[in-house]
């Protein structure tokens, strides 16, 4: 088992490169499935998740080839079946459910795992494919879909589903007819996906609204893309440059998906400048606490909670954290208490008062932004900081112990 080890106290200073969206990626590996002929994708990160969607892809029949510039073939297309072995550790693996559903006119798709950041549940993806021609029963931990023909129809999600929104927009562009999505998500990865998908050959309006239509199409057509930076890591890198009072250039990175963030931390005294193919981070002379709410995109990014969490434990003043998208994220609260943070949990709100020094402790990642937030404590804290159970890390943040080396942190990765 791997452990990060950290020794804290040091001003970040330099510049990142920040990897293309895993959560961009994942989609639009699976979107290759409705495709004749080679998808090249560029510019996409080495993570675990990447890695277990190839390995579901390739069970599948898809031909694939290399890792950056990533090569995806659906020709030979051969499986229905998506098993609980390849799906059980990434959430992202029900993606192929749509693809699948509309390609052959079946699917076979183990429930999903993931991280334990509260239920998920995706009766919302099921609704949708029914409401578009699918039967659909749950049998012994699968999901088991068939349709003659899907036909388009009018759907409304009750809450607003990323994953949801992606995997009907994918079935509905080989529907016969018309379909609407209504109150869908409007994240940059669906509109990301959108686009590619019209690149491909559909026909989809709206993407970015809370209203989707779509004209499907007989077939489409394999595609060459660059993956769009992933805002998170922007985020992440960030916040690393605020708590460690440095200053870091960021190249790679598009702020327009990152506006309330940027509003809260220039809110909170962090000096952010556009620059030639980035934006420029400094901390400012005096961190100050500010209230966050996560709501769905444009909102507040519920992926960034625990990591400004981090931050506020060190700022000036009260803060109150409130999480409206899952339930069970404030489970790394108990870990930042480790290190000396004052935090208290009132229902769905966690209360930071900061102005304290945080110290080194050893410290458990509970999933893949809390194991984010936990770094970032351990570089402002005085002391060594240990993280244990990384493999969270792998799923969706491309060397960042590499990246943050470079710009001056104490930090390694090691085994035990």
């Amino acid at each position: 088992m791997e452990k990060m080890v950290i020794r804290g106290g040091r001003r970040l200073k330099g510049e990142v490169l920040i990897s293309g969206a895993k959560n961009a990626v994942l989609p639009l590996m699976a979107s290759s499935i409705l495709t004749r002929g080679w998808n090249i994708f560029r510019g996409v990160p080495q993570l675990g998740d990447i890695a277990t969607m190839k390995l579901l892809l390739g069970h599948l029949g898809l031909e694939i080839e290399g890792s950056e510039d990533l090569r995806i073939r659906a020709d030979n297309l051969t499986c229905s079946e998506a098993p609980y072995k390849l799906v059980k550790t990434m959430r992202a693996s029900v993606l192929v459910l749509g693809p699948l559903l509309a390609k052959l006119g079946r699917a076979k798709v183990s429930l999903p795992g993931g991280c334990a950041i509260g239920a998920r549940p995706i009766d919302l993806h099921l609704r949708g494919l029914e409401a578009l021609g699918a039967k659909i029963n749950l049998n012994h931990g699968y999901i088991e879909a068939e349709a003659r023909k899907l036909r388009g129809s009018k759907i409304y999600f009750d809450t607003a589903t990323v994953t949801g929104t992606e995997n009907v927009l994918m079935a509905a562009c080989l529907a016969k007819g018309t379909t609407i999505l209504e109150n869908a998500a409007c994240e940059p990865e669906v509109v990301e996906l959108a686009g590619v998908l019209n690149k491909m050959g559909a026909r989809i309006e709206g993407a970015g609204t809370d209203i989707i239509t779509v004209e499907g199409v007989d077939g489409l057509e394999g595609v060459e893309h660059r993956i769009m930076p992933d805002r998170i890591e922007t985020g992440t890198f960030m916040i690393a440059a605020a708590i460690t009072g440095g200053e870091i250039k960021i190249n790679n990175c598009r702020v327009d998906h990152l506006d309330d963030l940027l509003s809260k931390l220039t809110e909170a005294g962090v000096a952010i400048v556009p620059e030639d193919k980035g934006i420029r981070v400094t901390a400012g002379d005096r961190l100050r606490s500010v209230d966050i709410k996560t709501l769905p995109y444009p909102g507040f990014p519920t992926d960034m909670q625990a990591q400004i969490m981090a931050l506020m434990c060190l700022a000036e003043g009260r803060s109150v954290i409130t999480e409206t998208v899952f339930e069970n994220r404030f489970i790394h609260v108990s870990e930042l208490k480790r290190m000396g943070a004052d935090i208290q949990i009132q229902g769905n709100s966690a209360i930071v008062r900061g102005e304290r020094k945080l110290s080194g402790a050893p410290v458990m990642a509970t999933d893949l932004r809390a194991s984010a937030s936990l770094i970032l404590a351990g570089l402002a804290a005085e002391g060594v900081t240990e993280i244990s159970r990384i493999y969270h890390l792998n799923r969706g943040y491309e060397r960042i112990e590499e990246k943050l080396s470079r710009l001056g942190a104490d930090i390694r990765r090691v085994k035990g």
